[in-house]
Protein backbone atom coordinates (compact mmCIF):
# COMPACT_ATOMS: atom_id res chain seq x y z
CA UNK A 1 0.00 0.00 0.00
CA UNK A 2 0.88 3.65 -1.03
CA UNK A 3 1.49 5.97 2.16
CA UNK A 4 2.18 9.78 1.77
CA UNK A 5 5.25 10.95 3.15
CA UNK A 6 6.72 14.01 4.10
CA UNK A 7 9.00 16.39 1.07
CA UNK A 8 12.25 15.52 2.07
CA UNK A 9 13.08 18.66 2.16
CA UNK A 10 12.62 20.96 5.52
CA UNK A 11 9.72 23.58 4.92
CA UNK A 12 10.26 27.33 7.13
CA UNK A 13 7.92 27.41 9.51
CA UNK A 14 6.71 30.78 8.67
CA UNK A 15 5.46 29.24 5.56
CA UNK A 16 1.66 28.26 5.62
CA UNK A 17 1.70 25.86 3.12
CA UNK A 18 4.62 24.28 0.50
CA UNK A 19 5.20 25.39 -3.28
CA UNK A 20 3.55 22.20 -4.65
CA UNK A 21 0.42 22.80 -2.88
CA UNK A 22 -0.26 25.26 -5.57
CA UNK A 23 2.37 24.25 -8.44
CA UNK A 24 -0.10 26.22 -11.20
CA UNK A 25 0.23 29.47 -9.64
CA UNK A 26 3.61 29.31 -8.85
CA UNK A 27 4.64 28.61 -12.06
CA UNK A 28 2.14 31.03 -14.09
CA UNK A 29 3.87 33.82 -11.30
CA UNK A 30 7.28 32.41 -11.70
CA UNK A 31 9.40 30.59 -14.39
CA UNK A 32 6.19 29.84 -16.44
CA UNK A 33 5.48 33.84 -16.35
CA UNK A 34 5.88 34.13 -19.90
CA UNK A 35 3.19 31.76 -21.29
CA UNK A 36 0.76 33.65 -18.55
CA UNK A 37 -2.80 35.72 -18.76
CA UNK A 38 -3.48 37.06 -15.58
CA UNK A 39 -6.00 39.27 -13.71
CA UNK A 40 -5.39 40.09 -10.23
CA UNK A 41 -5.55 36.65 -8.04
CA UNK A 42 -5.97 34.45 -11.02
CA UNK A 43 -3.94 33.45 -14.18
CA UNK A 44 -4.16 30.50 -16.79
CA UNK A 45 -2.01 29.30 -19.58
CA UNK A 46 -2.18 30.83 -22.79
CA UNK A 47 -5.49 28.54 -24.43
CA UNK A 48 -2.81 26.92 -27.08
CA UNK A 49 -0.53 25.96 -24.60
CA UNK A 50 -2.24 24.32 -21.49
CA UNK A 51 -5.63 24.12 -20.62
CA UNK A 52 -4.48 24.76 -16.92
CA UNK A 53 -5.89 27.82 -14.58
CA UNK A 54 -4.65 29.14 -10.94
CA UNK A 55 -5.60 30.73 -8.10
CA UNK A 56 -3.41 32.89 -5.43
CA UNK A 57 -5.98 31.14 -3.07
CA UNK A 58 -8.68 28.93 -3.63
CA UNK A 59 -10.35 30.06 -0.50
CA UNK A 60 -10.67 33.29 -1.59
CA UNK A 61 -13.91 34.59 -3.47
CA UNK A 62 -12.26 37.44 -4.85
CA UNK A 63 -9.93 35.11 -6.74
CA UNK A 64 -12.68 33.03 -8.42
CA UNK A 65 -14.30 36.37 -9.58
CA UNK A 66 -10.73 37.54 -11.57
CA UNK A 67 -10.83 34.15 -12.60
CA UNK A 68 -14.31 35.02 -14.02
CA UNK A 69 -13.00 38.18 -15.07
CA UNK A 70 -10.27 36.48 -17.15
CA UNK A 71 -11.85 33.48 -18.53
CA UNK A 72 -14.86 35.21 -19.51
CA UNK A 73 -18.78 33.93 -19.28
CA UNK A 74 -19.66 30.35 -20.00
CA UNK A 75 -16.04 29.34 -20.33
CA UNK A 76 -14.58 25.84 -19.47
CA UNK A 77 -11.50 25.58 -17.23
CA UNK A 78 -9.56 23.18 -14.97
CA UNK A 79 -8.32 23.80 -12.12
CA UNK A 80 -6.38 22.39 -9.56
CA UNK A 81 -5.83 21.90 -5.55
CA UNK A 82 -9.47 23.16 -4.78
CA UNK A 83 -11.98 21.26 -2.96
CA UNK A 84 -15.16 22.67 -5.36
CA UNK A 85 -15.89 26.08 -7.03
CA UNK A 86 -18.10 28.82 -5.27
CA UNK A 87 -22.18 29.56 -6.07
CA UNK A 88 -22.49 30.40 -9.93
CA UNK A 89 -19.89 27.81 -11.20
CA UNK A 90 -21.04 24.68 -12.84
CA UNK A 91 -18.42 21.72 -11.64
CA UNK A 92 -17.97 19.79 -15.21
CA UNK A 93 -16.01 17.03 -14.04
CA UNK A 94 -13.99 16.03 -11.31
CA UNK A 95 -10.92 13.82 -10.22
CA UNK A 96 -8.50 13.27 -7.82
CA UNK A 97 -5.11 12.57 -8.71
CA UNK A 98 -1.55 11.69 -6.15
CA UNK A 99 1.53 14.29 -6.67
CA UNK A 100 4.87 12.44 -5.85
CA UNK A 101 8.04 13.56 -5.61
CA UNK A 102 11.53 12.21 -6.75
CA UNK A 103 13.25 11.33 -3.48
CA UNK A 104 15.02 8.35 -4.82
CA UNK A 105 15.20 8.11 -8.79
CA UNK A 106 17.92 7.04 -10.12
CA UNK A 107 18.24 9.71 -13.44
CA UNK A 108 20.04 9.01 -16.10
CA UNK A 109 20.13 9.63 -20.09
CA UNK A 110 18.59 7.50 -22.83
CA UNK A 111 20.83 7.42 -25.99
CA UNK A 112 18.00 6.74 -28.45
CA UNK A 113 16.09 9.36 -26.99
CA UNK A 114 15.72 12.16 -29.87
CA UNK A 115 14.48 16.04 -28.50
CA UNK A 116 11.16 16.52 -29.87
CA UNK A 117 9.79 20.20 -31.35
CA UNK A 118 7.27 22.06 -33.09
CA UNK A 119 7.81 19.62 -36.26
CA UNK A 120 6.90 16.76 -33.86
CA UNK A 121 3.59 18.09 -32.74
CA UNK A 122 1.37 16.40 -35.30
CA UNK A 123 2.89 12.98 -34.29
CA UNK A 124 2.73 13.55 -30.37
CA UNK A 125 -1.12 14.24 -30.82
CA UNK A 126 -1.51 11.38 -32.03
CA UNK A 127 -0.05 9.33 -29.63
CA UNK A 128 -1.34 11.48 -27.12
CA UNK A 129 -4.87 10.87 -28.15
CA UNK A 130 -4.24 7.41 -28.58
CA UNK A 131 -2.89 6.90 -24.52
CA UNK A 132 -4.62 9.29 -22.89
CA UNK A 133 -2.16 10.37 -20.94
CA UNK A 134 -3.43 13.95 -19.93
CA UNK A 135 -3.60 17.18 -21.60
CA UNK A 136 -1.99 18.16 -24.43
CA UNK A 137 -2.37 21.30 -26.66
CA UNK A 138 -0.06 22.67 -29.65
CA UNK A 139 2.26 24.43 -27.55
CA UNK A 140 2.60 22.74 -24.90
CA UNK A 141 5.71 21.23 -26.38
CA UNK A 142 7.39 24.63 -25.22
CA UNK A 143 6.89 24.32 -21.60
CA UNK A 144 10.37 22.32 -21.92
CA UNK A 145 12.39 19.48 -22.58
CA UNK A 146 10.27 16.66 -24.29
CA UNK A 147 11.67 13.27 -25.36
CA UNK A 148 11.06 10.53 -27.53
CA UNK A 149 11.54 6.92 -28.51
CA UNK A 150 10.92 6.51 -32.24
CA UNK A 151 10.77 2.81 -33.81
CA UNK A 152 10.31 2.50 -37.49
CA UNK A 153 10.60 6.21 -37.91
CA UNK A 154 7.36 6.18 -35.95
CA UNK A 155 6.98 8.01 -32.36
CA UNK A 156 6.35 5.40 -29.94
CA UNK A 157 6.65 6.89 -26.56
CA UNK A 158 6.95 10.05 -25.14
CA UNK A 159 7.60 12.15 -22.31
CA UNK A 160 8.36 15.66 -20.84
CA UNK A 161 8.22 18.28 -18.84
CA UNK A 162 4.99 20.45 -17.54
CA UNK A 163 4.79 22.86 -14.80
CA UNK A 164 7.50 24.64 -13.12
CA UNK A 165 7.33 26.27 -10.18
CA UNK A 166 10.44 27.32 -8.78
CA UNK A 167 12.98 24.71 -7.74
CA UNK A 168 10.71 21.53 -8.97
CA UNK A 169 9.67 20.73 -12.76
CA UNK A 170 6.48 18.46 -12.81
CA UNK A 171 7.55 15.36 -15.36
CA UNK A 172 4.35 15.16 -17.52
CA UNK A 173 2.97 13.22 -20.75
CA UNK A 174 4.24 9.89 -20.38
CA UNK A 175 2.89 7.39 -22.24
CA UNK A 176 4.00 4.77 -24.50
CA UNK A 177 2.03 3.18 -27.77
CA UNK A 178 -0.42 -0.34 -26.76
CA UNK A 179 1.90 -2.53 -29.27
CA UNK A 180 5.19 -1.70 -27.64
CA UNK A 181 4.13 -1.47 -24.09
CA UNK A 182 6.21 -3.58 -21.30
CA UNK A 183 9.47 -2.75 -22.68
CA UNK A 184 10.65 -0.58 -20.23
CA UNK A 185 10.28 3.38 -22.45
CA UNK A 186 8.31 5.39 -20.27
CA UNK A 187 10.80 4.33 -17.11
CA UNK A 188 13.91 5.30 -19.59
CA UNK A 189 12.11 8.52 -20.42
CA UNK A 190 10.90 9.50 -17.49
CA UNK A 191 14.91 9.03 -15.91
CA UNK A 192 16.23 10.99 -19.00
CA UNK A 193 13.84 13.76 -18.63
CA UNK A 194 14.58 13.93 -14.48
CA UNK A 195 18.36 14.28 -15.51
CA UNK A 196 17.57 17.29 -17.45
CA UNK A 197 15.92 18.75 -14.41
CA UNK A 198 18.47 17.74 -12.00
CA UNK A 199 21.18 19.03 -14.07
CA UNK A 200 19.95 22.68 -13.72
CA UNK A 201 19.25 22.08 -9.91
CA UNK A 202 15.34 21.42 -9.72
CA UNK A 203 13.71 18.74 -8.23
CA UNK A 204 11.74 16.53 -10.64
CA UNK A 205 7.64 15.51 -9.38
CA UNK A 206 4.46 14.50 -11.21
CA UNK A 207 1.04 13.59 -10.93
CA UNK A 208 -1.05 10.12 -11.52
CA UNK A 209 -4.63 9.55 -11.42
CA UNK A 210 -5.56 8.24 -7.94
CA UNK A 211 -7.08 5.71 -9.22
CA UNK A 212 -4.76 4.68 -11.74
CA UNK A 213 -2.89 2.35 -9.33
CA UNK A 214 -0.62 0.53 -11.69
CA UNK A 215 1.20 3.99 -12.69
CA UNK A 216 1.40 4.91 -9.30
CA UNK A 217 2.58 1.56 -8.29
CA UNK A 218 5.37 1.67 -11.44
CA UNK A 219 6.68 5.40 -10.13
CA UNK A 220 6.99 4.34 -6.41
CA UNK A 221 9.05 1.41 -7.83
CA UNK A 222 11.73 3.64 -9.67
CA UNK A 223 11.96 6.34 -6.53
CA UNK A 224 8.76 8.62 -6.51
CA UNK A 225 7.36 9.18 -2.87
CA UNK A 226 3.68 9.78 -2.77
CA UNK A 227 3.20 13.36 -1.14
CA UNK A 228 -0.27 14.19 -1.36
CA UNK A 229 -3.57 13.78 -3.06
CA UNK A 230 -4.88 16.40 -5.11
CA UNK A 231 -8.40 17.32 -6.49
CA UNK A 232 -8.52 18.67 -10.40
CA UNK A 233 -11.48 19.74 -11.41
CA UNK A 234 -13.08 21.04 -14.75
CA UNK A 235 -15.20 23.67 -14.42
CA UNK A 236 -17.64 26.43 -16.38
CA UNK A 237 -17.32 30.10 -15.27
CA UNK A 238 -20.95 31.71 -14.46
CA UNK A 239 -23.02 33.28 -17.42
CA UNK A 240 -23.74 32.23 -21.04
CA UNK A 241 -20.98 32.33 -23.32
CA UNK A 242 -20.98 34.94 -26.07
CA UNK A 243 -23.00 33.28 -29.49
CA UNK A 244 -20.74 32.29 -32.35
CA UNK A 245 -21.57 34.41 -35.32
CA UNK A 246 -20.96 32.57 -39.07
Amino acid sequence: MSTLAPLPQPQSPASPSHVLDNAAWAALTGPHAVFAERVGRAARYRTDVSPFTALADPDDPRAWDDLAALLGPGTVAAVSGVQGAPEGWETVRRGEGVQLVDTALRAEEAPDAVRLGPDDVPEILDLIALTEPGPFLPRTVELGTYLGIRHGGRLIAMAGERLRPPGWTEISAVCTHPDHRGRGLATRLVRAIAAGIRARGDTPFLHASATNVTAIRLYESIGFTPRRRRNFLQVRTPGAAPEQTA
